[in-house]
């Protein structure tokens, strides 16, 4: 039986890979490379898209991460409050802007970080929060909003994984003072390689993220403040244009898929499956299982030919490269409990019925014999 991957990329909707070719054709036949056409009218339609002011293309997430804290006046000296279940990006770049990074624990239901876990670890060096939409779901927005303001201090958003999904009917990346967006390969919109946007609807954050990632230059050869080369790429933006235009599309399709697996693998051994907040709507860019078998049904899995992932094997405060935090094991039971018992699933829109069916399968094969 042929090996069923993690994640493939399929031509879905049927046609999208000739669209994709033909815009990559005439982006080339354009001739304008850099901040072209493509760049400024895929910013427009990402703004618009998701109801923001502005959206500013970059190189990719971790620098629309970076660029994002800069423009929002974090430094030297302020702390910033983020969830400890996160990829190492959201960490990086706290500590790239010279911050210190604060984490919290995420909600146990939900993965995302809370107003109330949050609230534990403000201080007066804190600078902002960095909320991160973990796994396609966008976090309880209202309470960390009201958050931020009683305390004067700045919202983020880690929109890398949430592209489309909405709290209360608004679009994720439009809440906060500004936004981060990835369109890595894999991500609900993708490139063909790195890409990220910075998107605010406050002028100064725009005005700061459009300068510095073109060396600081208002104009050619006049900089105005030291900046740094992160432009979003011309053949990257015509590629994101055409996969707007189906995102919604293909985001109802990941909605489908994790409809299939919610109803087939309820009740199934000691299976946790993803659960939806109130007022929110899932994007599924991961569908996150648990359970305490996690690393046997992972193996019995691949011995199937069913590829799997884990989100995330080892939680921040216990990377090797960030002992200098002073953070240890049990100091975030939440974190260290998801990180020995999830499982993501292959879940990507052009998924068959057929193949979704064999990974039910094998999941409650294993089930039945433990």
């Amino acid at each position: 039986m042929q090996p069923l991957p993690y994640f493939q990329f399929r031509d879905f909707p049927a046609g999208l890979e000739a669209q994709v070719q033909q815009a990559l054709l005439e982006a080339v036949a354009g001739k304008q490379y850099v901040l072209g056409p493509q760049v400024q009218a895929f910013e427009q339609e990402f703004a618009t898209y998701l109801g923001a002011g502005a959206a500013v293309g970059v190189g990719n997430g971790y620098d629309a991460l970076v660029i994002a804290l800069k423009a929002l006046g974090v430094g030297a000296g302020d702390e910033v409050v983020l969830p400890v279940h996160t990829f190492i990006a959201t960490v990086n770049a706290v500590l790239q802007v010279g911050a210190k990074p604060v984490l919290a624990e995420p909600d146990k239901h939900t993965y995302n970080l809370t107003a109330e876990t949050a609230a534990r670890h403000i201080n007066p060096k804190t600078k902002a929060i960095l909320a991160v939409h973990l796994y396609g779901q966008v976090c309880q927005m209202e309470g960390l909003q009201g958050l931020a303001q009683s305390q004067s201090i700045k919202l983020l958003e880690d929109a890398a994984q949430a592209h489309g999904a909405k709290y209360k009917g608004q679009q994720a990346g439009s809440f906060g003072d500004a936004a981060a967006f990835s369109f890595y390969p894999t991500k609900n919109l993708g490139a063909l390689g790195d890409a990220g946007a910075v998107v605010t609807s406050d002028a100064d954050v725009k005005a700061f993220a459009r300068k510095y990632r073109n060396y600081g230059e208002s104009q050619k050869y006049t900089s105005e403040q030291v900046g740094i080369n992160s432009r979003l790429d011309e053949l990257h933006a015509a590629v994101l244009r055409v996969k707007l235009q189906l995102l919604d599309a293909m985001n109802a399709e990941r909605q489908r898929l994790a409809q299939v697996y919610l109803q087939a693998l309820q009740n199934t051994g000691d299976l946790i499956l993803p659960q939806t907040a109130p007022d929110c709507e899932h994007v599924y860019h991961i569908f996150n299982i648990r359970t305490k078998y996690r690393n046997e049904l992972q193996a019995y899995l691949q011995e199937q030919g069913i590829g799997t992932a884990i989100h995330y094997p080892v939680p921040v405060h216990l990377q090797p490269a960030y002992t200098f935090l002073g953070y240890k094991a049990g100091d975030f039971p939440v974190a260290e409990e998801l990180a020995s018992t999830s499982l993501s699933l292959p879940l990507y829109p052009g998924l068959t019925e057929p193949e979704q069916q064999r990974v039910v399968e094998k999941v409650k094969a294993f089930f039945s014999k433990v």
